[in-house]
């Protein structure tokens, strides 16, 4: 009891658990993940008597009783796991089912890895878009839609721009006819208040058509080059000699004095050499044959 006499009033925080009561504090609910691999029944399970048998090898070794198999499986360390249980009689085969289990959820998870989750991406456009504007947004836009992604067109309209709904849907249907190799349309231009949208779609099929058209077209063949041609023979000019350069007044004596010289010798050597005669010389005589 308070002092003004007032009973006090406890809140939630001051009431205490009882002795020896054991509180367990709840968690945040957390949904287990779904076992989405095939579900075998294996070894006991399997209530189908005869089975058809394949051992560890790829083997099929005929309709056995499962007993049977079941201990032959056992024999082997291995399981027995009914791979087909539809069949008449049902398929058994003799495996190891954990290291089976294990590979189908490895496949699983890489598989989930390698797929590649569609994103819804955004173009907000104007009525009075510039075509320069236009060609960037249609260029990120292609990207987007080559990467495997949705694209959802906006157009707002303001004001007066309402009246002049044809040019918001002119202007998207250029957009489809401009994306249309890549993409193909999920919902058409339509209005929602004040804002007109239209969704796209990756296409691959759009995009392989036009590159095998493009592989089909025939390629034009290179021109040949041009046969080279000899070049003309050049003319060459005259080489003039050089005059020879004049003499110094000591060099032109010593020059003559050589020259002289020279000269005597030629006639020295002329005069010592015999005269050379231009008669024959003359036959000696035959004498006449002995015949006697």
């Amino acid at each position: 009891m308070r002092s003004d006499g007032r009973l006090f009033a406890p809140t939630a925080t001051a009431i205490a658990p009882p002795i020896g009561v054991c509180t367990i504090a709840r968690g945040r609910f957390r949904a287990k993940p779904k076992d989405t691999s095939k579900k075998l029944r294996v070894n006991g399970q399997i209530r189908l008597s005869p089975v058809r048998l394949i051992d560890e090898n790829n083997e099929q070794l005929g309709v056995v009783e499962t007993d049977i198999a079941i201990e032959r499986a056992k024999e082997a360390g291995l399981d027995l796991v009914e791979v087909s249980p539809g069949s008449t009689p049902a398929v058994c085969r003799i495996m190891d089912y954990g290291k089976w289990k294990y590979d189908q959820q490895k496949k699983e998870s890489k598989a989930k890895s390698n797929a590649k989750k569609s994103e819804l991406k955004g173009m907000r456009l104007r009525p009075k878009i510039d075509s320069h504007d236009l060609g960037l947004k249609l260029k990120k836009a292609r990207e987007f839609l080559e990467d495997g992604d949705k694209v959802q067109f906006v157009m707002l309209f303001r004001g007066r721009e309402m009246a002049h709904r044809d040019l918001g849907r002119k202007a998207m249907l250029e957009v489809v006819e401009t994306l249309g190799d890549v993409s193909k349309l999920e919902q058409p231009p339509q209005m929602a208040g004040r804002r007109m949208t239209m969704l796209l779609t990756p296409d691959r099929s759009g995009k392989a058509k036009k590159d095998a058209a493009a592989a089909k077209s025939p390629v034009p063949a290179a021109p040949k080059p041009a046969p080279r041609r000899a070049p003309a023979p050049v003319a060459k000019a005259p080489v003039e000699e050089a005059p020879a350069a004049p003499l110094k007044p000591g060099e032109a004596a010593r020059a003559a004095v050589r020259e002289q010289q020279r000269q005597a010798a030629e006639q020295a050597q002329q005069a010592a050499a015999p005269p050379a005669s231009d008669a024959k010389p003359a036959e000696a005589p035959q004498e006449p044959a002995n015949t006697g």
